[in-house]
């Protein structure tokens, strides 16, 4: 008996001792399950936001979403390597997202790689078949503003009146076509409601238009030339001209160059560029037009005597004109005679230049010789010639000796010096005839006028 109360006591205190630790060890498994339970949930709340939210979006139609212990694992095929990309930064921006492990592909089917493609076809061709109504109000208004500008800039008024001549007045027109044009878009995009593309036009034309004036650089410059050429008018037709060495009669000047007859009679295009920049020596804008000679003296001469013969013969010939009068002085000492120029005036209206100083030389050389006034011939001095040319050593002769006497002239004429020939401008006129006739063939493609010049 006293075995089994032992027994019976020890099992009690046993029981006593266990119900403690069974106390303790029942809520950590409670809290184990409840932690359990809300990680599921959790992990199925982000499993549907994230579904949700590839419901909502294009291309991720073929990809799942499985999330385990806030891990989420993608898988499936997509379209677009871009959103292959996005779908990363999209899936880590969902609450309690923990990693993610994206193993989405490219889809590699013709048939689903095409099946977009002919939908965005079909969707663009219904819009545009939607907004065809509205597209043909733009045109239709494009056309309009556009026609009425191509109108006003064929009509001769206003823009013969405010341009100069009819070069300018044409680029006026032009202008003006060109506005209308930029109009007529700016309306019709306006209706279609596309007027920020206006901006992105008109940029990309800028710098188009950027590259080829600097591709073309030569024809704007030459371009400008004309214009500016056609509003200062520095020359006229049949004027006397001598442009960048070129020396003839302007013929015309046309938009891209100036056309000079030469003195031999061939035609010369000079580019309006080198016109515009070049030195222009206008021999016909003052019809009056000095003539000079040179002619050599002997030493010993009466130099004023010579002068004032020079000039009373000079100024004695009919073509010469009394204002300004005949001037001429001394110009250099040369080995054998002293220099003098002479000068007088013409009308070239009326006087060939080059027959009136031929002519003027002629009547002064006679008055000189009929005065007794000697013009010696160069003469030159040989050193170490041999014998009967100054240089050898025999009686007479020295080292350094004239060679040679001049022979004597004879005595001029005097019904030759009272003869003045013909000097009148023929050749000139026959320049101004041909340059007429080339203008009258040409046609109208003309940019200089008869009137007053601008300059």
């Amino acid at each position: 008996m006293a075995l089994i109360r032992t027994l019976l006591l020890l099992l009690s205190l046993g029981l006593t001792l266990a119900a403690p630790l069974a106390a303790q060890d029942s809520p950590i498994s409670t809290e184990e399950g409840t932690s359990a339970a809300t990680q599921a949930e959790t992990d199925a709340a982000i499993a549907t936001r994230i579904r949700d939210i590839l419901h909502e979006l294009d291309g991720y139609e073929d990809v799942t979403v499985t999330v385990s212990s806030g891990i989420v694992t993608l898988r499936g095929t997509t379209l677009d390597a871009a959103l292959v990309e996005e779908l990363g930064a999209l899936v880590g921006r969902v609450e309690h997202v923990v990693a993610i492990e994206n193993e989405v592909m490219l889809s590699t089917s013709v048939s689903e790689r095409l099946e977009p493609v002919w939908q965005r076809l079909v969707t663009r061709a219904q819009q545009a078949l939607a907004f065809l109504p509205l597209i043909a109000v733009a045109l239709v208004a494009f056309l309009l503003v556009t026609w009425a500008g191509f109108a006003l800039a064929r009509r001769h008024q206003p823009w013969d009146r405010l341009a100069p001549n009819a070069f300018i007045a044409d680029i006026y027109r032009n202008i003006m076509r060109l506005v209308s044009v930029m109009a007529g878009v700016v309306v019709g995009l306006d209706i279609l409601g596309a007027t920020a593309l206006l901006s992105t036009i008109l940029g990309a034309a800028g710098i188009v238009g950027l590259a080829i004036g600097f591709a073309v650089r030569d024809t704007v410059e030459n371009f400008i030339a004309s214009i500016l050429l056609s509003i200062r008018q520095p020359f006229r037709p049949n004027d006397a001209i001598e442009i960048d060495g070129v020396e003839g009669k302007v013929i015309r000047l046309t938009s891209r160059a100036t056309v000079v007859l030469n003195w031999d009679g061939n035609h010369v295009r000079i580019p309006n560029a080198t016109v515009f920049k070049a030195r222009i020596l206008n021999y016909s804008r003052n019809p009056q037009r000095r003539f000079s000679f040179e002619l050599g003296v002997a030493y010993g001469t009466d130099l004023a005597g010579a002068k004032d013969l020079a000039e009373t013969t000079v100024a004695a010939l009919p073509f010469v004109l009394q204002s300004p009068a005949v001037n001429s002085w001394t110009t250099t000492l040369n080995g054998s005679d002293i220099g003098m120029t002479v000068v007088g005036w013409i009308d070239q209206r009326e006087t060939d230049l080059l027959a009136a100083r031929s002519e003027a030389i002629r009547q002064v050389l006679l008055a000189f010789e009929a005065a007794g006034i000697e013009m010696p011939e160069p003469t030159y001095r040989l050193i170490g010639a041999g014998p009967g040319t100054g240089g050898g050593s025999g009686p007479g002769t020295g080292r350094g000796a004239i060679a040679a006497e001049s022979p004597a002239r004879p005595a001029p004429d005097p019904a030759l010096a009272s003869k003045v020939q013909d000097v009148a401008a023929g050749a000139e006129q026959e320049l101004e005839r041909m340059v007429n006739d080339e203008r009258a063939a040409s046609g109208p493609d003309d940019l200089l006028t008869h009137g007053e010049r601008s300059e």
